[in-house]
């Protein structure tokens, strides 16, 4: 039986479903949530349900967007020769605030995690390598975290890309190895995309 009514319970139960947030962190965030103002705890709801009903994936990328297409798919002056392949959008943003890059991106969704149960087909690569074959790309740049899964999604992208004669480069080393993009600072992940290493071939 529930410690709490209903409905407390069930606000605890879905913020455990967060990735990151635990039995006790959901119930101190579900105590937080109804001790603050109706407008402030309806404001919170009501901006997830706008997201939810007007941000959806870009047809080209696979980046979060508001249209068919993200911002940077739109914009005519990214240098669509180079693509920049990454787990997340997070990761996107990331890369972005380097200010080092100019290209376009691909965005896989996620990495490869036979534990998990994620193949190549839970993750963007046929559409990945449909851009390739059909877009004037020249060099893909393979953006993934510098850990287990993430190496491995690089190593097979590597090969997979290989085969179309691309060019197949990988962020260099200064990231550290189990890391995520998204934590690094804007100069240490600069400097691995500056520093970039053709992979394969």
């Amino acid at each position: 039986m529930s410690a709490y009514a209903g409905p407390v319970q069930d606000l605890i139960d879905e913020l455990g479903r967060l990735p990151g947030v635990g039995p006790k962190s959901a119930q101190r965030i579900a105590f937080h949530l109804l001790k603050l103002p109706a407008d402030d705890a309806l404001r919170l709801a009501r901006a997830i349900e706008r997201a939810k009903e007007k941000v959806a994936w870009c047809s080209r990328c696979f980046n979060l967007a508001d249209a068919e297409e993200c911002g940077i798919c739109r914009d005519a002056r990214r240098d669509q020769r180079v693509l920049c392949v990454v787990e997340e959008p997070k990761d996107l943003v990331a890369v972005e605030k380097t200010g080092e890059y100019r290209g376009r991106y691909h965005v896989l969704q996620g990495a490869l995690n036979p534990m998990e149960g994620i193949g190549a087909d839970q993750l963007r690569v046929a559409e990945l390598l449909a851009r390739v074959r059909e877009e004037s790309v020249e060099e893909v740049i393979l953006c993934t975290n510098p850990n287990i899964e993430g190496e491995a999604t690089a190593m097979y992208l590597a090969r997979l890309l290989d085969q179309l004669g691309v060019k197949v480069t990988r962020i260099a080393s200064g990231l550290p190895v189990g890391g995520d993009l998204e934590y690094a600072d804007e100069l240490t992940l600069g400097r691995a995309l500056e520093g970039r290493r053709q992979m394969g071939g």
